[in-house]
C-alpha cells in the first residue's frame, strides 16, 4: 500500500501563502484553487466561527512544504 491520498501528503505552501500556508497547500494538493480555500474559511468564520478554528488547526499539525 505505498498509494497515498493528498491528505496523507498534504503539506504547506510557501510559494502561495499570505498567512500559514495552508490554504496555498489545499490549493496545490486537491483540484480546488487556493482562492476558493481562503473564501470558504472566511465564510466559515464570518458566519459560525469555526473557519478560525480550523485554521489554526491546520496551521499547527500540517507540516510544512519542500523540507523545511
Amino acid at each position: 500500500m505505498s498509494d497515498k491520498n493528498w491528505l496523507q501528503t498534504l503539506t504547506k505552501s510557501s510559494k502561495d501563502k499570505w498567512i500559514g500556508g495552508v490554504c496555498g497547500g489545499l490549493g496545490e494538493h486537491t483540484s480546488v484553487p487556493s482562492w476558493f480555500w481562503r473564501l470558504l474559511f472566511s465564510v466559515l468564520f464570518l458566519f459560525w466561527g469555526t473557519g478560525l478554528v480550523l485554521y489554526l488547526l491546520l496551521w499547527i499539525f500540517v507540516p510544512n512544504g519542500n523540507g523545511e
